[in-house]
């Protein structure tokens, strides 16, 4: 290999290396705007105090808080609950979905 090739690939390396970096950032800047979004809407449909909660319950089980913001944002949409939640209305939420989660059982023969 001739030096003007090893530099062709090392430049095709760069460009290549610039253009993830370019979409990881675009990607972390999407992401922050929907968390942002996410936020501001459960700022708009709960407490203080319930958002405190959901806040603690990120902390233990991020997934599971994920999936609960992305449906109270669902229902509020659709009209379905009142804004705002208070906390107490959460936590009868949270109780329906965790007796829902203990139904689920596996049996192994």
């Amino acid at each position: 290999m001739s030096d003007e090739e090893i530099e062709e690939i090392r430049r095709r390396r760069m460009l290549q290396l610039q253009q993830q970096i370019a979409e990881a950032q675009r990607q972390e800047r999407a992401q922050r705007e929907y968390e942002t979004q996410k936020q501001a809407v459960l700022r708009q449909i709960l407490t203080p105090e319930a958002r405190s909660r959901l806040t603690n319950l990120k902390i233990v089980k991020p997934d599971f808080a994920d999936q609960i913001e992305i449906q109270l944002i669902q229902l509020a949409q659709a009209g379905r609950i009142t804004a705002p939640l208070t906390d107490e209305q959460l936590k009868n939420i949270l109780r329906q979905l965790q007796e829902r989660r203990r139904d689920i059982k596996v049996k192994y023969r």
